[in-house]
């Protein structure tokens, strides 16, 4: 049975102990750092991909993160897709951005990988979250049910109660 041949190319970067000597090897040809980065990176893809194909990646890349239940919460939710392949992603705390941006450069790349387009860019933007005041105490309670029902403070006086 015979072996595969092995295909081998030479992408330019000298030994240090060449270097050290300054022992260069000028007639091979060498790679620039842009050029290894298209090679292996394939740089040039740029396939449409539709926002149901980009869920349907997103959903194979959680399993990833089952040893990590705050971030695969976050990642839960599914990134809005801009018109130049760009994902939106809101969050609600700058924590959850934190934590995101551990495993960002991983999910870029592997979403570039399988959806076949290098254009691919993750952003994620705060949102606000407004939380409503909890009433703790009877005043605060007695106020906020008064200004839903004004018969409430009209109650209260007829009866002449106190808070």
């Amino acid at each position: 049975m015979a072996r595969p041949k092995r295909i081998v190319r030479k992408v330019g970067t000298p030994s240090v102990k060449m270097a050290l000597k300054g022992e260069f090897k000028g007639d091979e040809q060498q790679l620039s750092a842009k050029e290894q980065h298209e090679m292996f990176s394939k740089a040039d893809e740029n396939e449409p991909f539709t926002e149901e194909q980009l869920i349907e990646k997103w959903k194979e890349f959680l399993p990833r993160l089952d040893d990590r239940p705050s971030l695969k919460a976050t990642l839960g939710t599914f990134p809005k897709l801009e018109e130049d392949f760009s994902l939106t992603l809101e969050i609600d705390s700058r924590i959850q951005d934190e934590l995101l941006a551990n495993i960002k450069p991983e999910l870029v790349s592997w979403l570039r990988k399988e959806l076949r387009n290098s254009n691919i860019n993750l952003k994620t933007v705060v949102t606000d979250v407004v939380h409503e005041k909890v009433a703790y105490s009877d005043i605060e309670r007695y106020t906020e049910m008064a200004n839903k029902n004004p018969n409430l403070a009209l109650l209260k006086r007829t009866l002449n109660l106190d808070f």
